[in-house]
């Protein structure tokens, strides 16, 4: 069944409106079911994307801190816990994440390594292949702001 109205492919702004429109209005027959249910998945891989982003952020700076004993500073402990900030409003959005937790650690470490690699300037086998850290470590490791004098 055609859809009525602009063609998802001509423009896209314009279409999402239409859509939208319809939705609201009980109009089923008028939807781009096809190109709809596409754009509703790309919206759960979005959500996937932007926790596995904020847990890159989080793991890149971990490992830096780590391969720099005793060098941490406050503006890396604000970063850490903005990155876990993230991480728990994206999954308190979208609990069901949580069952893919793993696979995002995984995902974000893979890129973390390397960034960290460049960012210390220490060659990329300084830095294990797989995550050192669990999950719970990467969300609950003491990281302090403001250190005590």
């Amino acid at each position: 069944m055609a859809c009525r109205g602009t063609a998802y492919q001509d423009d896209f702004y314009l279409w999402t409106q239409e859509q939208g429109a319809r939705l609201r209005a009980g109009d089923v027959a008028g939807l781009d079911c096809p190109n709809l249910a596409d754009e509703i998945e790309s919206l759960g891989r979005t959500q996937f994307a932007t926790l596995v982003d904020a847990l890159r952020g989080l793991l890149v700076t971990m490992l830096t801190i780590d391969r720099r004993p005793g060098l941490q500073n406050r503006c890396e402990a604000i970063e850490i816990a903005m990155h876990r900030n993230h991480v728990s409003d994206d999954l308190q959005d979208s609990p069901s994440l949580r069952n893919r937790l793993s696979d995002a650690v995984e995902r974000a470490y893979r890129s973390a390594r390397l960034e960290a690699a460049d960012a210390t300037g220490l060659a990329l086998r300084h830095f294990p292949e797989a995550c050192p850290y669990t999950y719970q470590d990467i969300m609950d490791r003491p990281f302090a702001i403001d250190p005590e004098s």
